[in-house]
């Protein structure tokens, strides 16, 4: 069964926000008290949080949808909606969320670090908030938003500040048991190491952490053996630990063609160029091992590296390899940037920004303009469009923001096709530039007698298709010679 996984693919939902509500306050001897609904509570939102405690995502790989709970709606008395509660997702240090094209959304590292991975729908407002001096008992209310849909892709990076890289069977595990107090599988077959284990050594008054990453062998940056499954997990070490098998029975390996090979990985993979290596030479507590460790350890020095001869079985070098390992470590921890605090960046909004745009388009060869923007595509959300009175209180409110002016300089014309929304999910409307603002020109509440006057627009297009329908019916009842 598996109990280690590193990337899954998640389907999160934050909450819908909550209709606000329409009611009238009612008492004895006040049967019109005045509008007294109110507002939706606001939808919960998805978080993702780092826990120090979190070590794989098999959860999410097990359950993989994940939604918050939704906004209440408001009622009347002037009683606002409870909001929904926030879904916080628990995720392991060093997790990177990224968008299903693979572009990075955030990198967790760090406890309590959180990102919201869906943002909970806004609460519709009541008829109460949405009385004015001109319409003083509005007949409708806002529906509450949708809240978000994401899929997204988390993926596990190791945090640590050492990694073990090397053959199957190399003794990375065997090394890190004796460095640290990390108990990992160990036996005497390839592949014994099928999850990165990760140990605590203390050297000095250095602390740090320590990780076996499964044996790599030629072809892992492409996808063979375990190699491009874990390499991730190399990506945030500052040192690079070469174990090589002075001991191993394969006739056509050696350890310095072994340090090629990974070697070649390693560029092929990317990234880790920078990072300082150290070569250790494991089992030379076997005879040949020993006089094979002699034999190479000039050729690997003169390449640069430093080298150290080790038994993880016999506890030979290790106290050596430990402090080493502790100076390159803290030496890459001094030479990180010093962490500054999180700047406020205040972006205004510039002068002739009007929040939206309105693009002429073409559909089915008729000229449609698509207007874009947070406030009118919000708007049309939050619209009840079987209440005239709604529909009307959203022309309102799209005239004073100056799309209807926005519209008449890109050339609409009474009749034209407008879609307020993407192309996936817009609402199309005739533009009628007669329509003036004025809710003072309303009549009973629920009502906006500005859609019973005549539309010339939707006039002519009846005349067309009756027309049409004439034509057809005077073809049907033709009669040939």
């Amino acid at each position: 069964m598996t109990t280690f996984v590193d990337r899954v693919e998640l389907h999160v939902a934050a909450g819908s926000g909550g209709h606000g509500c329409a009611s009238v306050h009612r008492e004895k001897f006040k049967p019109l008290g005045g509008p007294d609904g109110g507002n939706g509570g606001r939808g919960g939102d998805v978080i993702l949080t780092v826990d120090q405690s979190i070590t794989t995502l098999l959860e999410y790989h097990h359950s993989p949808h994940r939604k918050a709970t939704n906004g209440k709606p408001g009622e009347g008395g002037n009683r606002s909606g409870k909001d929904g509660q926030d879904l916080v997702l628990p995720v392991p240090d060093g997790t990177v969320v990224l968008d299903k094209a693979g572009n990075v959304l955030a990198d967790l590292v760090g406890h309590g670090t959180s990102y919201v991975a869906a943002q909970g729908g806004r609460g519709g407002l009541g008829n109460a908030a949405l009385a004015s001096a001109r319409r003083k008992a509005p007949g409708f209310a806002l529906l509450g938003e949708p809240g978000d849909l994401q899929d997204i892709v988390l993926e596990l990076k190791t945090v640590a500040d050492v990694a073990l890289v090397g053959y199957p069977s190399a003794g990375k595990s065997s090394l890190i048991s004796v460095l640290s107090a990390a108990k990992p599988k160990i036996a005497d077959y390839p592949f014994t190491t099928l999850v990165p284990n990760l140990g605590v050594v203390t050297a000095g008054s250095t602390v740090y952490t320590i990780a076996d990453v499964p044996g790599l062998i030629p072809g892992a940056s492409q996808g063979k053996g375990l190699g491009l499954e874990f390499l991730r997990h190399v990506e945030r070490c500052s040192v690079l630990v070469h174990v090589l098998d002075t001991a191993t029975l394969e006739s056509d390996r050696d350890p310095v063609s072994d340090l090629d090979i990974i070697e070649a990985e390693l560029r092929e993979y990317g990234g880790l160029d920078n990072r300082p290596r150290i070569v250790v030479m494991n089992k030379i507590d076997v005879p040949d091992g020993k006089d094979l460790a002699e034999m190479v350890r000039p050729d690997l020095e003169a390449r640069g590296y430093r080298v150290f001869e080790v038994s993880a079985v016999a506890h030979m070098g290790l106290k050596e390899l430990s402090f080493a390992l502790a100076e390159l470590v803290a030496g890459a921890r001094a030479a990180k940037p010093k962490e500054e605090a999180t700047r406020i960046v205040i972006r205004p909004k510039a002068v002739d920004d009007a929040g939206f745009t309105v693009t002429p388009e073409e559909s089915g060869g008729e000229p449609l303009f698509r207007v874009r923007g947070e406030k009118p595509e919000r708007w049309v959300r939050q619209t009840d469009f079987n209440n005239d009175e709604a529909v009307g209180y959203l022309a309102d409110r799209l005239n004073r923001l100056g799309v209807e002016e926005e519209l008449m300089k890109a050339g609409a014309r009474a009749g034209d096709g407008v879609a307020i929304g993407p192309e996936d999910n817009a609402v199309v409307f005739d533009w009628e530039p007669t329509m003036m603002s004025g809710a003072e020109m309303l009549g009973r509440r629920g009502e906006d007698h500005r859609f019973e006057a005549p539309r010339p627009a939707a006039q002519r297009r009846r005349d067309k298709d009756a027309e049409r329908d004439e034509a057809s019916r005077e073809y049907d009842d033709f009669e040939p010679f």
